[in-house]
């Protein structure tokens, strides 16, 4: 476990809002890692989230959290995309990273707003996907459509996050009840021959990534086949950031 003793100069809430830490990376962390994945089939349909995000994963920021992090990790990502979506018409490019809030500012605001106790800040409790909407509303007030799912294959499922993707091109963060792996869907591939397939970009990954291809090749960033999800529960958190 991470000792932490906060500041009140790192995060602190002001009228609501909550200020974030300018953070400094050993490397850069990739942008939109999905982007050169190929689709799965010769036939059918992709849709995919629009506007640019930074893949963090397991230790990125020098920060120890493999094992129990990568609902954190998910959530960074999903911030990142927010951002840039906010700011896209800005000229010069973001450099987004510096703003998303770490592990300990994440723990310090669910603290903050009444779902931890102080006792959570510096842990190395893992986070859902509950607790990544409670953030993301906290930072953004943005709306999000929470689904609790029995089978990620059901036909409604699978539709409901086509036409997400259809509509808003954005973000989906997943966290299931006997796959506890948290996942960042990016996107969604319909076939009549090959079936359904989800573009999952998985924080699980420990080190420095070479390449965006390093990423891919490992199966980090994959297409799922809809029949690959275990049989569990999922939550899934559609951020409505147009």
């Amino acid at each position: 476990i991470c000792k932490y003793q906060p500041t009140e100069d790192e995060i602190e809430n002001q009228c609501g809002r909550f200020q974030i830490s300018k953070k400094t990376y050993s490397y850069k962390l990739y942008k939109n890692v999905h982007l050169t994945l190929p689709d799965p089939s010769s036939k059918g349909e992709r849709l995919q989230t629009v506007g640019r995000y930074n893949y963090f994963h397991y230790g990125c920021d020098g920060f120890s959290d493999e094992g129990w992090g990568c609902g954190y990790r998910t959530l960074q990502t999903a911030i990142s995309w927010i951002i840039n979506r906010r700011n896209e018409n800005e000229a010069e490019e973001l450099n987004t990273p510096q703003d998303v809030p770490s592990i300990l500012e994440i723990q310090r605001i669910l603290v903050r707003i009444g779902d931890k106790p102080s006792s959570f800040i510096g842990s190395n409790k893992w986070i859902g996907t509950l607790e990544e909407f409670y953030v993301l509303d906290a930072l953004f007030e943005v709306k999000c459509r929470f689904l609790h799912v029995q089978q990620i294959s059901c036909p409604r499922v699978i539709e409901e996050m086509e036409r997400y993707f259809a509509e808003y091109a954005g973000f989906i963060a997943m966290g299931g009840l006997t796959d506890t792996a948290s996942k960042g869907i990016v996107g969604i591939y319909r076939s009549r021959s090959a079936g359904d397939f989800l573009l999952v970009v998985d924080p699980h990954f420990s080190g420095v990534p070479s390449s965006k291809q390093h990423l891919i090749d490992s199966n980090y960033v994959r297409w799922m086949h809809i029949d690959e999800f275990q049989d569990s529960a999922y939550n899934l958190c559609l951020i409505l950031q147009t």
